[in-house]
């Protein structure tokens, strides 16, 4: 897995990449990192019947105020298969901060199926560069967002693909996976990153208004704390 330094980018042609973009810190952060390494960026985002759909539309301000080459929302309803707060209503979204182990805000195999889908389209592109915000630091128990995902990912993609088997290998980023929330949040205020365009909450209303009470949004305000910026968040409450 090739993560490039976050002080001096170190990514080198060629220049297209897709960006996987959530519409929250990490994925906006990422973005601008990308940007700043010369990449053209072409933003992919998942309608996958989330109930914080909130975040589609912080996904869009994202990629236009970085200046993404495009930004295209697949839709695919990973809601049909339930198990996660975050797509089945009848699941409540913790609150009280209390959660061990996995929590049920995981979403079974998401970041397998959105790599999978960036996968696809980097190799309609030509593309040899896949960026992901994943954080192992301050992430909320996710499997998926581990540096072990992220390199049996790209070893699979390096075997599955016609570009991978023709030599023309494709490299996963996940330029945060080391980084605590702090640190994110400077390194993107740093590239220009208004995190007051992101939506990190796991039940923002329609307005994009965060509930302050989930995990994302603790996390968001205490990386906030740690890196001594103002946090721009709206809250319902």
């Amino acid at each position: 897995m090739n993560t490039p330094s976050i002080d001096t980018p170190s990514i080198v042609s060629p220049r297209r990449a897709v960006v996987l973009l959530s519409g929250g810190i990490d994925s906006a952060t990422c973005l601008a990192i990308a940007r700043d390494a010369g990449f053209d960026c072409h933003c992919l985002s998942l309608d996958y019947g989330q109930r914080h759909r909130a975040e589609l539309e912080a996904a869009r301000r994202v990629a236009q105020a970085l200046g993404a080459k495009e930004h295209r929302v697949v839709r695919l309803d990973l809601a049909a298969f339930g198990g996660s707060a975050l797509t089945d209503r009848n699941i409540d979204v913790p609150t009280d901060g209390a959660e061990g182990g996995i929590p049920v805000t995981y979403v079974p195999a998401r970041n397998t199926v959105m790599l999978s889908l960036a996968l696809a389209w980097a190799e309609t592109l030509e593309s040899r560069a896949i960026f992901i915000g994943v954080n192992a630091v301050d992430y909320s128990g996710y499997p998926d967002c581990r540096p072990e995902f992220v390199s049996a990912f790209e070893r699979l993609a390096n075997l599955a693909t016609k570009a991978g088997v023709e030599g023309r290998r494709v490299t996963i980023h996940a330029p945060l996976i080391d980084l605590s929330k702090a640190r994110i949040i400077r390194r993107g205020s740093a590239l220009g990153v208004d995190y007051g365009i992101t939506v990190s909450c796991y039940q923002a209303d329609d307005r994009g208004r965060a509930c302050g009470l989930c995990d994302s949004c603790r996390l968001r305000r205490e990386g906030f704390a740690a890196a001594g910026i103002a946090d721009p968040t709206p809250y319902a409450a």
